[in-house]
């Protein structure tokens, strides 16, 4: 290890981790280390739970240093069992267990991953985690932004007549993290802890599912729109209304049936139509005279001779009939 000298907890640790690296889960999140905890637990749902936690137990348990090492298969509370016994550092160390926030939060609630520190490097740390890269128990190498701090078994061992009971969790599914940056102290519970508890976030689940199907029927039925007038009660009148309508053709004037009696509508009684007699009036759809005939008739048509081919006898000229209003080509 580069000639660091490890504690004998933390030998002792590793020395059962890193036979496990390369494990891969069953189907279902199904691992040996989730079967060993649910028996020790006499409860099924830790067979299929998220098991980078109960790795550590696990090894914990076969090294024989569960009671410094504790043993959770939810991660939060592992964190805060370590800050209760004082044995919380943000300074890492090898053998020491480290505790992430993808989100990049600070506080113990947002924890949402664990695994066991095998080196220090610089400003980064080569880890032996379980459950990562969905289904493997592997060597990673991190930086330590997502960290939220460093659970030292060590110093657990060095307070150990304080400690008090070691306990396992009974939430063995990761909780969503808070947004607190602050580590909070274990022992202080605030209202805002149901929050991030699995029960709290299924029946936010239930309540908005409720809500929603409920707008969605309000809005096939057309209740949504009518809002509180439909709350309100509408009260006949004592007496009927009747409501007295013209007849469709009571107001309509009379047809016209000259161009005459349209003009005497339209410019009242002193228009120059009323100074006709009626007879004299036009009719409105009288039939105009078409122009061109009357034309033709009044001037007769001239026959023009038409000038003869070049070449041409003067026997074939012959006249050619045109309009009155044409003009006859100059010669």
């Amino acid at each position: 290890m580069g000639g660091v000298v490890l504690d004998p907890i933390a030998q002792e640790l590793l020395e059962k981790a890193r036979p496990e690296v390369g494990y891969r889960e069953k189907g279902g999140q199904h691992t040996k280390f989730g079967e060993w905890y649910a028996d020790r637990l006499q409860d099924p749902q830790y067979r299929n739970a998220p098991w980078c936690d109960m790795f550590i137990a696990w090894a914990a348990d076969k090294a024989g240093v569960s009671e410094y090492v504790g043993q959770f298969a939810w991660t939060p509370s592992h964190a805060a069992w370590f800050i209760k016994q004082g044995a919380w550092s943000r300074v890492p160390e090898p053998g020491a267990l480290v505790f992430f926030d993808w989100g990049g939060g600070k506080s113990y609630q947002g924890i949402d991953h664990v695994g066991i520190v095998e080196r220090v490097e610089g400003t980064k740390i080569r880890t032996i985690e379980a459950n990562v890269d969905k289904v493997w128990l592997k060597r990673k190498f991190r930086d330590t932004d997502k960290v939220v701090g460093y659970g030292l078994p060590r110093v657990v061992k060095e307070k150990s007549p304080l400690q008090g009971d070691i306990r396992a969790t009974t939430q063995p599914f990761a909780v969503s993290p808070q947004l607190n940056t602050a580590v909070e102290q274990p022992g202080r519970s605030t209202p805002l802890d149901i929050l991030g508890t699995p029960q709290a976030l299924l029946a936010g689940m239930v309540l908005t599912t409720v809500i929603v199907s409920f707008r969605l029927a309000g809005r096939r039925r057309g209740s949504h729109r009518r809002g509180l007038r439909a709350l309100i009660p509408w009260n006949a009148p004592s007496t009927p209304v009747t409501i007295a309508r013209p007849s469709p053709r009571a107001d309509r004037p009379a047809v016209k049936d000259t161009l005459d009696d349209r003009l005497d509508a339209f410019f009242g009684a002193g228009g120059k139509a009323r100074q006709k007699p009626r007879d004299q009036r036009t009719p409105l759809r009288a039939e105009a005279p078409d122009k061109r005939t009357a034309r033709r008739a009044e001037a007769p048509a001239e026959r023009v001779p038409v000038r003869a081919h070049a070449g041409a006898p003067p026997a074939e000229r012959r006249p050619v009939r045109r309009k009155p209003y044409e003009k006859t080509p100059a010669r």
